[in-house]
């Protein structure tokens, strides 16, 4: 069997790292959104409807199993697990960055076990920093992208942005200058939906991005799993003290989650990922102005045990959900959408005075 490629190590090092370290943001700002009870929900528990249409796709819920892994042998184990029970409760899915298939093609079957399941909205995934030139690193086009997607059998392209991790990984890629009007040669090809991976997406970055003609905006918000922290302990592991020290100095960078689901709300579908551990995180979410909220290192944690895990943590959140619907008196998403958060300090003057710039 051939050695491990340096990207099979370092995805294999993510998945355990977020399993075994702790990495996440030190703060919950969820905590700081609060529903408004109602006292008299006028509806039945077993009438409100969870389902809603992204990308043209009918989810039975409004959750997303966001983005994690595949390129290295457990992945596809974890990508298996995750299809299943994304296809069985009707929920979207993601893959994790399909870079290390398309430059090793003997790791497509991590990504392609998908393709065995009905997932109703499967997401392919590229980084922006592969878009352009890096180093000796050719920039990935239109041919690449569409070759992800036939990869998996996606409906829609995710471009993550992770500038963040990005500059504190040891081997992490520098430039980004020219990003944007990569993302707008695809968005005018593919159905796009940009995706930050935990330092939220602010309103101008947000603007700039409707511009390109992406489809939608996942925040990928400040308060969930710091790919910060997680490069800070592979850092230390291979003994490189800088990037130890940047990984730890830059441990909570970033718009919190639901800040950012109000900043970048530009008239676009948002999903809310960074720090959703529970249905309620979820409805929170979605009444601040999301459609669908995304969730990973919960689903993380099933996966590693068995689809079946997968599928009774997504119920579970979705019977969570469903209670904050029925407190608030939503019998629907949109609903929900329309629902009063109670928003306090420190995200209130994050919205605030974000909001201002």
């Amino acid at each position: 069997m051939a050695e491990p490629s340096k990207t099979e190590q370092r995805k294999a090092e993510h998945v355990n790292i977020i399993l075994n370290e702790d990495v996440s943001a030190g703060y919950d700002y969820w905590g700081d959104v609060h529903l408004l009870h109602s006292a008299l929900p006028e509806l039945d528990l077993d009438d409100i409807d969870l389902a809603v249409k992204l990308f043209g796709k009918r989810l039975e819920a409004p959750l997303v199993i966001s983005s994690m892994t595949g390129g290295f042998g457990m992945g596809g184990e974890i990508n298996a697990n995750l299809a299943r029970a994304a296809a069985e409760v009707g929920v979207a899915m993601g893959v994790g960055s399909q870079r290390a298939a398309i430059e090793k093609p003997e790791l497509e079957p991590t990504y392609a076990v998908v393709k065995d399941h009905d997932v109703p909205l499967l997401f392919a995934n590229l980084g922006a920093p592969q878009l352009i030139p890096q180093a000796t690193k050719r920039a990935y086009g239109v041919a690449d992208a569409k070759r992800a997607m036939d990869m998996i059998g996606a409906d829609a392209l995710i471009v993550h942005l992770n500038f963040l991790q990005e500059v504190v990984q040891p081997e992490g890629d520098r430039r980004a200058k020219g990003c944007l009007a990569a993302i707008k040669n695809l968005a005018a090809r593919f159905p796009v939906m940009a995706k930050e991976t935990g330092a939220g997406i602010s309103r101008d970055v947000a603007a700039a991005l409707k511009k390109t003609g992406v489809k939608a905006i996942d925040v990928g918000g400040l308060g969930g799993t710091s790919f910060s922290a997680v490069e800070h302990y592979r850092a230390r592991k291979e003994a490189s003290s800088l990037k130890e020290r940047l990984g730890a100095t830059f441990w909570d960078w970033g718009i919190p989650t639901p800040a950012s689901i109000v900043l970048a709300n530009v008239g676009l579908p948002i999903v809310a990922t960074g720090g959703v551990r529970s249905g309620l995180d979820a409805a929170k979410g979605i009444a601040l102005g999301a459609t669908a909220a995304g969730m990973a290192k919960p689903m993380l944690e099933a996966a590693k045990v068995s689809s079946d895990a997968v599928v009774a943590e997504l119920k579970a959140v979705i019977e969570e959900l469903k209670a904050a619907m029925f407190l608030t008196g939503a019998s629907s998403v949109a609903e929900l959408q329309e629902r009063h958060a109670i928003i306090n300090a420190p995200t209130a003057t994050w919205i605030e005075l974000a909001g201002e710039s």
